[in-house]
């Protein structure tokens, strides 16, 4: 983890992590799905609609996390997925959230064919 991703005590300042986690969600989105967000966004928004994240250990200064993706279900505008993160073998973040593909006005709308096929051959297999 970098300086700037902690509090005075040299601890991850939990805020951060969402922050990693957006990231992570968008490099899945490039790179795993060939769909940039810097594309999605020019005509809607893939926005986060629920998130849960828990904080088994903590995170300092130093610390190399890997951050894995998991897709666990697809519908016909959402996509869940669950991220862990460890250092080494010890768990220090895993989150469940929920993706929702959006018009430009906010409403949801079905994810267009060829991302809904990659999401769903990306479900139960970590990246």
């Amino acid at each position: 983890m970098l300086f700037k991703h902690c509090d005075p005590a040299g601890i991850v300042f939990f805020p951060r992590y969402f922050e990693i986690i957006n990231d992570c969600v968008e490099a899945f989105f490039d790179q795993g799905l060939n769909a940039p967000f810097h594309d999605l966004h020019r005509n809607g928004a893939v926005p986060t609609v629920q998130i849960q994240t828990q904080f088994p250990a903590p995170s300092r200064h130093g610390d190399e996390l890997v951050f894995q993706l998991e897709i666990t279900q697809v519908g016909r505008s959402s996509a869940d997925y669950k991220m862990t993160a460890c250092c080494g073998d010890e768990v220090r973040l895993t989150t469940s959230a929920t993706l929702v593909n959006v018009t430009a006005n906010g409403r949801p709308e079905a994810w267009p064919d060829v991302i809904r096929s990659k999401l769903t051959e990306f479900k139960g297999g970590a990246t």
